[in-house]
This record gives structure tokens, C-alpha cells and sequence, in this order.
């Protein structure tokens, strides 16, 4: 594991703290988008050891800035010093971990979703007004897709607030539909989607169908225009298709509906000597007019192993730089940022299964060190 700690923007490698940090509020001029430059400086990761066992992780960045990594059967820990220090497990609710942790940014409140047993069940919903401090059940309505199938909220990347458009300060999560049982024979007929909300997290509609069978354990980031973008897992394909690699597609409705299905050639899911793909992480970095997305996953030809950190500087069209974190095992991952005005600012946070749960922070510096990958170019803008 690597474990660097170098100087940069007022930091100290012995202790990595920003002097002064301004954490933001709810008054209506909130920035959430912040400066590139936050993200530059001298290369920089390093890698703590939150949790010894289990697996099934979310990380995620509360609005008054602490970090929440979220694990298992349902925990959090949380860093009020960006990711320096962690403090004890505490229980979101007994079950099993739903993933699509969501952080409403109109009022600071963040849902965690957790069901009974492995899917496909998702019993309760907790919510935490005091940013993961203290949790509790809440009640929710979440209504079926458009063919009468239930979402599934087991096992996908966190959920974002979109800040753009008609569509602002909707609540938005990746969900899943299993068919009649999480089965090998049933995979064809299972499919990724999304969960909504427009009322604060009581009313959740479900997006029309990812347009692809056999998909399931999506990513979402909304881009600058304010369009989606939908990144998933897919163990599943038809003759033809490749199920090796990542799928993509776009919503232009705050994700109602989703379009363009295309493969992510450079982007692999999961070990390439199978189809079963791999939960990836994804987040964009909170940088006012660029689009700079974050992609995690294996890089490996024959194992859960070689974790790879990729930068796309458009949206998701090209991918063209990576950056191995480590050599060692390497599975479920989640990717968040810190925002702007806080602790975590310029760190990027990657929460994966490797030997329990790790967390890796480190800054865009760091990754643009490493190899390129032939799809695309680092804009002139980062040189």
C-alpha cells in the first residue's frame, strides 16, 4: 500500500490539516463548486485502514464536510478532519447494506438504505440530520417502474443532488431490478435503473429501465449541462455484446428516462478472464464548468486485484489516464470528493474491499502521474 504524505496547499505531511477552513452553510448562496486548483499540487495518497472485516462499501461527503464511509451490516465511521482521523462505528440499522448512500444538499439530510438479508429485499430507510452522526427509520414510498417491477436498491454507487436545471435539488440513486431471484438463469432479465425524488427523499419514482438486460451495481454524476451520466456493472450480454467492459448511458430528464446505451471500451469491469463484472466507483469533482469524472474498478486480467483509479476530463467520453492504488486484492469500491470551504478540499476519497475496508485519499495530482491509456488526451488546461 502506498502511504505518501507530501506537503501541499498549507498542508504538513505529518498531519495533513488545513488552518482555517470555513465550512459551508444552507443559506441559498452555497457554492458547491469550488477551483481546480484544489485538486493540483504536489502528488499526494494516502491509505488508513477503517474497517477489519466485512465488505460493501459507500463513501460519501456530508455538506458541513465530514466523510462517511459506510460499510456492511450497517455501519459508518465518519472523519471530521477530512480523512486524517476516524472515529467509532456507528450503527446505521441491523441488515444488510443497501448501497446508493444519498446526501441531500438543500438541508444536509442523508439517506441510508438497508435491507433485511443479501437481496433482493430492501425493508427500511434511515435518515440522518445531524451529517451521520445519529440515525433513524423513516418512512418512504417508493413506487414501481413502468413495468411494475419493484427497484432493488442492493448494491450500487452513492446517490448525488443534482444542481443544475428545471431539475434541481432532485435526489437521485442508482437501483437495480433482479427478475425472480439473484440466479444465473434469471440475469437476463435483470436490469439497472434509478430512484428519484422531488419532495426530500419521502416520495421515490423509479426511471424507466437502463436499455441493456443483464446490468446491475450503477454509477450516476450529473455533468455541468446538467445532463446524467450512467456508468454500470453488466454480467450479463447477448451474443455480440461485450460484458467484459463497462456500459454507459445518458439522461437528459434528471434521470426519468435513459438513452444511448454504449460499452466503455477502456474502462473494464471486473477481472477480464470472466463476464461477472465488478461494482465500480464514480464521482465528478466538485470543479465549477469542468467535467472531470473519477472511475474505479480492477485492472486485472484473471482476479479481484490490481485497484485502478481512472480520469475522464470530458464527461465520460475519453478516459486517458489511470493509476494503479494497489497490487493487492481489490473488489466493491466507492469514490467521493471533498467540497469546497472544508477539511477535505483537493482530496479525492476511495473506500474499497481489499483486505476488510481501506480507504485510499489522494489528489488529481497524483493521478495524473500515472499511465496513459491511449483514449483521449489530458487537456492543456491540467499541464
Amino acid at each position: 500500500m502506498f502511504a505518501l504524505n507530501l506537503s501541499r496547499r498549507g498542508f504538513l505531511s505529518s498531519g495533513i490539516a488545513l488552518a482555517g477552513a470555513v465550512l459551508p452553510t444552507f443559506a441559498a448562496e452555497n457554492k458547491f463548486d469550488g477551483e481546480l486548483k484544489s485538486f493540483l499540487g504536489e502528488p499526494a495518497i494516502e491509505t488508513t485502514q477503517i474497517f477489519k472485516g466485512g465488505r460493501f462499501p459507500n463513501v460519501v461527503v456530508a455538506v458541513d464536510g465530514s466523510v462517511l464511509a459506510v460499510w456492511g451490516g450497517v455501519v459508518v465511521k465518519r472523519s471530521e478532519d477530512g480523512g486524517k482521523t476516524w472515529g467509532p462505528e456507528i450503527e446505521v440499522g441491523k441488515g444488510h447494506m443497501g448501497g446508493g448512500v444519498t446526501v441531500n444538499e438543500t438541508n444536509g439530510e442523508i439517506f441510508a438504505f438497508v435491507g433485511k438479508v443479501h437481496p433482493p429485499t430492501t425493508e427500511t430507510v434511515y435518515r440522518s440530520k445531524d451529517h451521520g452522526k445519529s440515525w433513524s427509520a423513516v418512512e418512504v414510498v417508493i413506487k414501481p417502474d413502468s413495468k411494475g417491477n419493484k427497484p432493488e436498491m442492493h448494491m450500487n454507487e452513492h446517490g448525488i443532488t443534482l444542481r443544475h436545471g428545471k431539475h434541481k435539488g432532485r435526489l437521485l440513486r442508482p437501483a437495480r431490478f433482479y427478475g425472480k431471484a439473484n440466479s444465473r438463469e434469471e440475469w437476463p432479465n435483470h436490469y439497472t435503473n434509478a430512484i428519484y425524488s422531488d419532495d426530500g427523499g419521502k416520495t421515490w419514482l423509479t426511471s424507466e429501465p437502463f436499455p441493456a438486460n443483464g446490468t446491475g451495481e450503477a454509477t450516476i454524476a450529473e455533468l455541468s449541462d446538467g445532463r446524467i451520466y450512467y456508468n454500470s456493472r453488466r454480467h450479463w450480454a447477448p451474443k455480440g455484446e461485450n460484458p467484459l467492459r463497462r456500459w454507459t448511458a445518458w439522461s437528459a430528464d434528471g434521470g426519468a428516462t435513459w438513452k444511448d446505451a454504449s460499452i466503455c471500451e477502456v474502462l473494464p469491469d471486473g477481472p477480464q478472464n470472466t463476464p461477472y463484472g465488478l461494482m465500480g466507483g464514480l464521482v465528478r469533482l466538485p470543479v465549477a464548468g469542468k467535467d472531470i469524472l473519477i472511475f474505479s474498478n480492477c485492472d486485472s486480467k484473471d482476479a479481484r486485484n490490481q485497484g485502478t483509479v481512472w480520469a475522464s476530463f470530458d464527461g465520460g467520453k475519453t478516459w486517458p489516464v489511470k493509476r494503479l492504488v494497489t497490487r493487492g486484492a481489490f473488489a466493491y469500491s466507492s469514490l467521493d470528493a471533498g467540497r469546497p470551504g472544508t477539511k477535505g478540499e483537493g482530496w479525492i476519497y476511495l473506500l474499497a474491499e481489499t483486505k476488510g475496508g481501506e480507504l485510499m485519499r489522494f489528489n488529481l495530482s497524483w493521478l495524473l502521474a500515472g499511465e496513459k491509456t491511449g483514449d483521449g488526451e489530458v487537456p492543456k488546461w491540467l499541464k
